[in-house]
C-alpha cells in the first residue's frame, strides 16, 4: 500500500465547531456523513474521520462553522510552558517560508485572559523556530493566511488544530445583496433543521428579508452542498498532505447528488420591494430561481399556500423600534397564524422576548439560540384546523 494511500484511509480525530444550540444537529450532520466516535460539546462536536470525510465535512455540513483537525495537546501554566511547547512541534511540517499564517485563539476558564496576548506568543514560538533554522521567518496575514492554525485553550490544557476550512464555512458565496444584517447561513440552516420540515411540504418565510432562510431550505431540499458556492479555497487546500485528485473526487460526487426537479414548494412574501429585489438577486445567484417563489405580499394579508407545511420567520425585534408598535406587531404576527395558516407549524425566530408574548398563542416548544450576542428563542406554535384547543405551554411560562 503506497504511503498516500495509507494517509487517505488512515482515521484521526476532527473538531467541527457551530453556535450554541445547533451542537445536536451538527452531531447528525457527521453521523450521515459516517463519521466514528461523533460526541457533542460546547458549539463544538468531536468526531474521528479521514481524509475524504474531513473534505466531505466542509463541503456538506450546513451548520459547522469550521472543520477542525488537532494535532496535539499540551499543559500551559505560564508564558515560558506556553512559548516552548509550541517549539516542540517542527513547524517545518506544516508550513514552509513562503506561506503565510495566522492564529486563532479561543480561551475558556484559563490562567490566560486576553487572547492576542496568547496569539502573539504562539506566533512569537513558530516564527522563531523557522528564524533559528534557516535565519527566514515566514509571515502572518490575518485576513488570507495559506495556514489557518486554533488555538484552544481550556483551564491549562492547550490543544492546537489545523484548521481545514480557512474561511467561515457561514460564508456560503450566494449571497450578493443583504441590505441589512442579514441572518447568518449556518444559523438559517440550523434553525430549519429544528423545525424538523421534511423538504417535502410546503415551506414559508412571510417576513423573508433577502432571503436566507428560503437559499437554505431549497439547498436542503434539493440535496446541493453548501460547499459547492464557495469562491475561496479551503483551507486544506494549502497543506502538504493535500490530495487534490480526492477532493475532486469529492467535489464531483457532491455535484452528482444534487436533485433537478423541485422537491418542495418555496415560498417568500416581503412587503418591503428593494427586499423582495435583494432575495431574488441571491435565489438567481445561488441557481435556485426554478425552486423558490418569492413575493411582494404583506404577511398580514396572506393565507397559507397550502393544507399544511412550516412556516418560519424572523420578525424584528430590534430595540430601536417603538416598544408598542413592536408588541403590536407580535400581536398581529399571532392573529394572522391563528386565522390564516391553521393546518401549519409556524416558528418564530425572535430575540425580543417580551414582545414575543403578545403572539398570543401557546407554545409547544421553546429552543434557545443566539443571534450574535442577543439571546432568542425559536418558538414553535402548532396550528390546529377549527376548535381544536393547541397543547403547550402558556406563552411566557
Amino acid at each position: 500500500m503506497t504511503m498516500a494511500k495509507q494517509k487517505q484511509n488512515d482515521n484521526f480525530n476532527i473538531i467541527a465547531t457551530t453556535m450554541a444550540g445547533l451542537e445536536e444537529v451538527l452531531a447528525e450532520e457527521l453521523r450521515a456523513l459516517d463519521m466514528d466516535y461523533v460526541k457533542v460539546g460546547n458549539r463544538a462536536v468531536s468526531c474521528s474521520g479521514n481524509l475524504r470525510q474531513l473534505y466531505e465535512a466542509n463541503l456538506w455540513c450546513r451548520t459547522a462553522i469550521r472543520i477542525l483537525k488537532p494535532f496535539r495537546t499540551f499543559k500551559a501554566r505560564n508564558e515560558k510552558d506556553l512559548y516552548e511547547q509550541v517549539q516542540k512541534t517542527d513547524w517545518s511540517e506544516f508550513l514552509s517560508l513562503e506561506q503565510t499564517f495566522a492564529i486563532d485563539v479561543s480561551l475558556s476558564y484559563s490562567t490566560f485572559e486576553h487572547s492576542l496576548f496568547v496569539a502573539q506568543l504562539t506566533k512569537d514560538a513558530i516564527v522563531d523556530q523557522f528564524r533559528a533554522k534557516t535565519g527566514e521567518r515566514p509571515s502572518v496575514d490575518r485576513i488570507r493566511p495559506d495556514l489557518r492554525l486554533n488555538l484552544h485553550m481550556h483551564e491549562n490544557i492547550v490543544t492546537l488544530s489545523l484548521d481545514s476550512s480557512g474561511d467561515s464555512l457561514h460564508r456560503r458565496g450566494y449571497r450578493l445583496q443583504t441590505n441589512v444584517a442579514p441572518l447568518n447561513e449556518v444559523l438559517a440552516a440550523g434553525i430549519i433543521a429544528l423545525t424538523g420540515w421534511d423538504k417535502k411540504s410546503t415551506f414559508v418565510d412571510p417576513m423573508c428579508g433577502s432571503g436566507t432562510f428560503l437559499i437554505e431550505a431549497a439547498m436542503m431540499a434539493q440535496n446541493i452542498a453548501p460547499g459547492l458556492y464557495r469562491r475561496d479555497p479551503y483551507g486544506f487546500e494549502s497543506w502538504k498532505d493535500y490530495d487534490e485528485a480526492l477532493f475532486e473526487m469529492v467535489w464531483r460526487t457532491a455535484e452528482a447528488k444534487e436533485r433537478r426537479e423541485p422537491q418542495a414548494t418555496i415560498i417568500g412574501y416581503d412587503i418591503d420591494p428593494d427586499y423582495v429585489n435583494a432575495a431574488w438577486n441571491n435565489i438567481e445567484n445561488a441557481g435556485l430561481e426554478k425552486i423558490i417563489k418569492v413575493e411582494e405580499a404583506d404577511f398580514f394579508k396572506t393565507t397559507a399556500p397550502a393544507e399544511q407545511g412550516v412556516l418560519v420567520m424572523n420578525p424584528p425585534y430590534n430595540e430601536r423600534i417603538v416598544s408598542e408598535d413592536i408588541n403590536l406587531l407580535y400581536k398581529q404576527i399571532g392573529d394572522t397564524l391563528k386565522n390564516n395558516y391553521q393546518g401549519f407549524d409556524a416558528f418564530v425566530f425572535t430575540g425580543n422576548l417580551d414582545a414575543s408574548k403578545s403572539i398570543g398563542l401557546r407554545t409547544s416548544r421553546r429552543v434557545p439560540l443566539f443571534n450574535g450576542s442577543i439571546d432568542c428563542r425559536l418558538l414553535k406554535y402548532e396550528l390546529y384546523r377549527g376548535s381544536r384547543k393547541s397543547g403547550g405551554e402558556a406563552e411566557g411560562a
